[in-house]
């Protein structure tokens, strides 16, 4: 029996557990419809979501609905602007509920969700994009027909969310990012005590200025909430402001006009542990043990209406008197610390606002700063009046405050600056309205980065005057390199206040720059010993890519006595630089290098993924083989280094790509052009693996006589091809034309087209020639050889066309001779060819019956003749002496 019964229970468990499987896939579309209806009823934006589940396991024993990549659009004016957006969104509710008619709502118990981002935007109307509710001017006479859905409540959480603020009239723009909030309460009852906690890290900007960037914030507050009153008030509450401590109480309630505020805030204790916990944390290090005297506290309250027009009165008060502080593991302390700061507004106007700095002073050691600041008119047109007075070693901040830096700082930085401007003045460069005097000064600096490289200043100055700020002296050092700087800032303050670019004028002297001293290079990787290997892989180091500042709009006159590049040693180097928007433009640059002068105008832009440059540049009496060695890209255009010797001015006309990292020419991605002409120049033939070939098919060139002065050549590249426009040279009377293509990769494709005299086509060829009368020798027409160059410069493949210079030769002495052999008859004929026969020709010449036998005779014969002695001439065996008789 007891067996019996045991498997009943167990069918009705697999029965139930089966049923909890099936019922979601029953329920599921009436769950998505009745979302679509209650969203359809209440908004007027485009909503979609990817899918929607139920589960009756996820918080059993209640149903679970899981609608997952929620996102609602707006429509016009905020057309396609996202206001929600969740990664997930759990609903939680009785299983009960899954059995009400379409018209009857669903209770929802509890919310979840999770990667969500609310977006709320203000625009210049001071229109939000939140209000998307459907406006009903019939209302409903039967609230179930029109809550699909109904709230009651008990719980809710929300995990990594992003809230955006930005109200586009005030220009105030809030960011409260890793926001973690959850909260327990009877949302079905009427008045009730919501339990929450919450994190997040804010950030705040007005009007281009920050004022928080990324401040943790941590909230366990107890809210007394009446709905019927809209009135919600700080209880038992507990927040921390990165590490400060402060508590609040009061209320806020919304009314018809707005907000009303009546809230006061404190620390909780005076302890100047206080001000050191706004410091943010990853600065700040653990307050444990710290040393501290005097006092620091927050006051402050809120009380009034905040609507479109007014602000709720403030007054915010932080002070601080004769206080001091040490950390336990840091040999100096600071001392003498006086904070006296007040944020008031009486009117609830808010450009009535005023923030006085009346004191802030410290000392460490025996060394003293003292500024104090007053700013009102915030909104409309902020009046500043600030004074910066003493002295800090810079040495001594990181022994007296846990300071995280790879490499300790060192210098005295002296200031006694007062300060008087509005900030439509500096937005308008207005710069007549803003009144400065005084100094900044900066000596003994000295800061070594992690890859080793250190920035010496031996002495920075400014001066500010009442319409501008002078950098009167600036001397530096790095590595190889040493700096001296003088100019003018021409706006300093909207490059601080404002985030505009800083502009000036600035003149640099150097003895010498190494270029390498201010390209930063990442740490060698470590070597590393993998399972499959015991070799270990090389340490490498990685160069950061360079870029132009994007905040830089100003001119730089140079002076230079050497700047190191690469491999490269400039002299006396001399121009103009202008840097704006990412874009270094040269003028006028000069120097000398390489035995010669090169001057270049152009730019380098790095404002794009890639960098890209664009150059034209003279070179006057370069070495041709110091140019063409050390300069890769001279190398690819013209590969004639250790060929030439001479010099060469030219004019180059380029433009491509740099690498990102190195700012260096991308050979494959430059195009241009490129004209040159050679002075006291000569070939070295020696050194060529094309020219030896050359020299030794073609027997009658002595390349190393060839005189190339004045010899102007014109090339044209890219794509890796490189096209050289034919260009005549001349050696003694032979004349030749020289024109093709090769590439960056040295392959080649040439034609030489040589103009010969048939005197330099050997011997035998003179021999022949010294037998004609005078006259007929110079009828002789220079023979055209062509030579055909491809393959590599380093393995070249030449062709000449021997056979057309043969048969060219033999036309112009047959045409000579013939009329000559017919007349004087066969006797003549076989005269002049027995006379250039050789010893041991034993060819016996037969007598042509004809006139017309003669000629084809005389010219079978030359034929033979030429083609043998050319044959001869370009390296070819001669074929054996014809013995054959002639019939």
């Amino acid at each position: 029996m007891l067996k019996k019964t045991l498997k009943i229970a167990g069918i009705i468990i697999l029965l139930l557990i089966a049923s909890l499987f099936a019922i979601p896939i029953f329920f599921k579309d009436q769950i998505k419809a009745k979302i679509v209806n209650a969203i359809n009823q209440k908004v007027d934006a485009k909503v979609s979501f990817a899918d929607a589940d139920l589960s009756l396991f996820k918080n059993f024993p209640n149903a679970n609905v899981t609608i997952e990549k929620l996102a609602i659009i707006n429509k016009a004016p905020f057309e396609g602007d996202t206001l929600v957006s969740l990664g997930e969104l759990n609903l939680k509710m009785s299983v009960k509920e899954l059995f009400k008619g379409d018209n009857e709502p669903i209770n929802i118990d509890g919310i979840s969700s999770k990667d969500g981002l609310i977006n709320i935007i203000f625009n210049k109307d001071g229109i939000g994009n939140y209000d998307i509710a459907i406006k009903d001017d019939k209302p409903s006479t039967n609230d179930s027909k029109s809550k699909p859905l109904s709230l009651t409540v008990q719980n809710y959480k929300i995990e990594n969310f992003q809230f955006r603020y930005f109200d586009e009239r005030s220009k105030i723009k809030m960011l409260i990012d890793s926001l973690n909030h959850e909260g327990t309460g009877d949302f079905a009852a009427s008045k009730l005590d919501l339990d929450t906690k919450s994190t997040a890290k804010i950030s705040l900007d007005m009007d281009k200025v920050n004022y928080m960037n990324k401040v943790a914030l941590t909230l366990d507050a107890v809210l007394g909430i009446d709905l019927e009153n809209s009135k919600y008030t700080f209880k038992e509450n507990k927040a921390l402001i990165n590490q400060l401590p402060l508590e609040f109480d009061g209320f806020i309630q919304l009314v018809d006009a707005g907000q009303e505020y009546d809230l006061k805030f404190k620390t909780p204790t005076s302890s100047f542990k206080n001000f050191l916990g706004v410091i943010p944390a990853a600065y700040a290090a653990s307050l444990d043990n710290v040393k501290t005297t005097g006092d620091f506290s927050i006051v402050g309250f809120a009380k009034g209406l905040y609507s479109d027009t007014t602000v709720p009165k403030f007054n915010v008060e932080i002070a601080s008197n004769n206080a001091s502080f040490q950390y336990p593991d840091l040999p100096k302390s600071v001392q003498n610390i006086v904070i006296d700061t007040k944020i008031i507004n009486q009117t609830g106007i808010l450009n009535d606002t005023y923030i006085n700095l009346d004191k802030l002073s410290f000392r460490i050691d025996q060394d003293v700063f003292n500024a104090k600041a007053n700013i009102k008119n915030v909104t409309q047109n902020a009046l500043v009046d600030a004074m910066l007075k003493g002295t800090i070693n810079l040495g001594n901040l990181s022994k007296a405050y846990p300071i995280k830096l790879d490499k300790p700082l060192s210098g005295i930085l002296k200031a006694d600056v007062e300060t008087k401007f509005d900030m439509q003045s500096v937005e308008k460069s207005q710069y007549q309205n803003i009144n400065n005097t005084g100094t900044m000064s900066l000596s003994g600096f000295k800061y070594t980065d992690e890859n080793g490289k250190a920035l010496n200043i031996s002495k920075a100055e400014i001066a500010f005057n009442p319409s501008r700020v002078s950098l009167k002296q600036f001397n530096a050092s790095t590595g190889k390199s040493d700096l001296s700087v003088t100019g003018v800032l021409e706006n300093f303050y909207g490059f601080i206040f404002k985030n505009q670019n800083l502009q000036g004028n600035f003149n640099l002297s150097s003895n010498q720059i190494s270029v390498d001293d201010f390209v930063t290079t990442e740490k060698e990787t470590p070597k590393v010993q993998t399972e499959s290997t015991t070799t270990q892989k090389a340490a490498t180091k990685k160069t950061e890519a360079m870029k132009i500042p994007a905040f830089l709009d100003c001119t730089l006159t140079a002076k230079a006595n050497t700047v190191l590049y690469d491999n490269l040693t400039l002299k006396n180097v001399t121009g103009k630089l202008t840097i704006k928007d990412e874009k270094l433009t040269m003028e006028n640059v000069k120097t000398d290098i390489f035995g010669g002068a090169i001057g270049l105008s152009g730019s380098v832009s790095t404002k794009g993924k890639t960098p890209t440059f664009d150059m034209d540049l003279g070179l006057s009496q370069v070495d041709i083989a110091q140019s063409f060695t050390q300069l890769d890209m001279l190398k690819k255009l013209a590969p004639i280094a250790g060929i030439v010797n001479g010099k060469l001015n030219s004019t180059i006309k380029l433009n491509g790509n740099l690498d990102s990292n190195e700012l260096t020419p991308d050979l494959k991605t430059i195009s241009g052009d490129l004209l040159g002409q050679f002075l006291s120049t000569t070939i070295n033939s020696s050194n060529s693996t094309l020219l030896t070939a050359l020299t030794s098919n073609i027997k009658f060139l002595a390349l190393n006589k060839i005189n190339l002065n004045d010899i102007k050549a014109a090339i044209t590249f890219k794509d890796g091809k490189v096209n050289v426009k034919p260009f005549n040279i001349k050696y003694k009377d032979i004349q030749a034309n020289i024109g093709g293509t090769h590439g960056f990769d040295q392959s080649m494709n040439y034609n030489i087209k040589f103009d010969v005299p048939a005197k330099y086509l050997g011997t035998d060829i003179n021999n022949l020639i010294s037998k004609l009368s005078a006259s007929d020798v110079q009828q002789l027409e220079s023979i055209p050889i062509n030579a055909i160059l491809t393959g590599s410069f380093s393995k070249p493949k030449i062709t000449t066309d021997l056979k057309a210079a043969a048969t060219n030769l033999t036309n112009q002495l047959v045409k000579q001779q013939k009329e000559k052999l017919v007349s004087k008859g066969t006797s003549a004929l076989t005269d002049i060819i027995n006379k250039n026969k050789k010893a041991g020709d034993t060819t016996k010449t037969a007598i042509p019956a004809t006139k017309a036998e003669a000629e084809q005779k005389a010219k079978e014969q030359v034929k033979a003749k030429a083609t043998d002695l050319l044959n001869g001439l370009f390296n070819k065996k001669k074929k054996p002496a014809d013995t054959t008789k002639t019939n």
